[in-house]
Formats: structure tokens, C-alpha cells, sequence
């Protein structure tokens, strides 16, 4: 199989991930009561959700959605990695010392 035969194989696959999880968002919206939720993020946070909702094929608001879902239904769930809170100690220290 070839790069170009692979790259058309894969981004048929992400169209139709895309493709089920608009329909799935629709079902959802059809089954259930939605409501709009409005919220300030900086412009890096909506420019970084943007980038991964584009790589992931998905609507942004498909992927907020998901991410406050899950965030939701996991409230113990950390959230952030420790390598995150690893490499914070490590620029905290470096900007005190």
C-alpha cells in the first residue's frame, strides 16, 4: 500500500468518524433538551481547540462538548498529567532560582 493510497484510506476513515459523530450529535440534540452555554476562554485556548477539533475532523462544539462531558461524568479524573505538573515544579524552580 502507498503513502497516497494510506492518506486516502485514513482521511476516508476520519470522514466518516465525522460523519457518525455529526449524526450522533444530532440524535443527541433531537433526543434530548439542549441548552447554550456561553463562555470567555483566551484566544489561545479557542485557537488550540480549534486546531484539535480540525484534526480530529469534528465540529468544535462537538469537541468542547465531549471534553465537558467527560470532565463531568469523571469529576476525580485529573486534570492535568503529571508530566504537566512535572514540567511546572521544573519551570517554577528555574524562574525562582
Amino acid at each position: 500500500m502507498t503513502d497516497a493510497s494510506r492518506r486516502a484510506r485514513r482521511d476516508a476513515i476520519r470522514a466518516e468518524y465525522a460523519t457518525e459523530e455529526a449524526e450522533a450529535a444530532e440524535a443527541e440534540a433531537v433526543e434530548a433538551e439542549q441548552a447554550v452555554v456561553s463562555v470567555r476562554v483566551p484566544a489561545s485556548l479557542a485557537e488550540a481547540l480549534k486546531a484539535r477539533a480540525a484534526a480530529e475532523q469534528l465540529p468544535t462544539s462537538a469537541l468542547v462538548r465531549r471534553i465537558l462531558a467527560r470532565a463531568v461524568q469523571s469529576p476525580e479524573a485529573p486534570v492535568v498529567s503529571v508530566e504537566q505538573v512535572e514540567e511546572i515544579v521544573r519551570r517554577v524552580l528555574r524562574e525562582s532560582a
